[in-house]
């Protein structure tokens, strides 16, 4: 079994000058297909479960999925929460087996969002698991504008949660569809300069591969999370799928044929972190 917490692949990041991939999951194909690529790149991966995933497939479900997989896994595999908005929202995934808490009160006044994640915080490393949080707040593409993370705040939030990992708005959107972005390396720079927290990048899919392997070699960024890009990759595989025998009705039929396209891109997406 290598069911890992998210501190334990985090830290040899850290160490080790590379970072881990937070992969978007949706359900079972693609959470499949990233264990596969994990594997056949030799490195770790998280596993991810957010809210679009949450309203289609309970918790209590998509934690034995994650550990189903986790104990076959020839690598780390870590059971994320991502996006846990409130204290029930991560009691409900530690109990149904999740080993990393991502607590987001990014959109919460700082006092408030620093109490409230230290209280998840304490309640993960009691239970022996990790969390992470978020401070400054990433936007959305065409919706909520991004708020950049304060260098200051950012070392305050750290040193006061006792996070595993901070997520942290530095030029970086949620559901960008390709990369024409960047971000903004002096911010990530003065942040890293007062903290020796593992640094998280939300909206990943959306920073140019360069980038993301540079930081990835040369920051305190330890984790990308990229849910878009392969979203898009399963979306057309699908589609192709589909498309190529109006006369298949048979769903799993369907959806074995997005496999080898969706392992292929989350290769080359982990290929990126290293």
């Amino acid at each position: 079994m290598t069911l890992a917490t998210l501190s334990e692949v985090l830290q040899p990041a850290l160490k080790g000058g590379y970072a881990v991939g937070g992969l978007v999951t949706l359900g079972w194909e693609d959470m499949h297909a990233y264990v596969a690529a994990a594997e056949a790149e030799n490195c770790a991966v998280i596993l991810q479960a957010g809210p679009g995933c949450r309203e289609h497939t309970p918790l209590p479900i998509l934690g034995k999925m994650f550990r189903y997989l986790a104990e076959s896994a020839t690598v780390p595999v870590v059971a994320h929460l991502d996006h846990g908005y409130t204290f029930e929202d991560c009691k409900e995934a530690l109990d149904s087996g999740f080993t990393s808490l991502m607590f987001d009160g990014s959109r919460k006044p700082l006092e408030q969002n620093i109490e409230e994640t230290a209280r998840i915080a304490e309640m993960a490393h009691a239970a022996g698991i990790s969390c992470e949080g978020e401070i400054g707040f990433v936007g959305y593409s065409q919706g909520e504008a991004s708020k950049g993370t304060d260098p200051e705040e950012a070392a305050r939030f750290a040193r006061e949660t006792g996070v595993d990992a901070m997520a942290i708005s530095v030029g970086n959107v949620h559901l960008q569809t390709d990369q024409s972005g960047g971000l903004d390396e002096p911010r990530i720079r003065a942040i890293e300069a007062l903290t020796n927290t593992p640094l998280v990048i939300h909206g990943g899919s959306g920073v140019p591969a360069a980038q993301r392997q540079m930081l990835a070699r040369t920051s305190k960024i330890c984790k990308y999370n990229i849910g878009t890009e392969l979203r898009q990759a399963f979306g057309n595989a699908l589609r192709a799928a589909v498309n190529a025998d109006a006369d298949r009705f048979d769903r799993v039929a369907i959806l074995k044929d997005t496999h080898d396209p969706v392992v292929e891109a989350a290769r080359k997406v982990l290929r990126t972190l290293r």
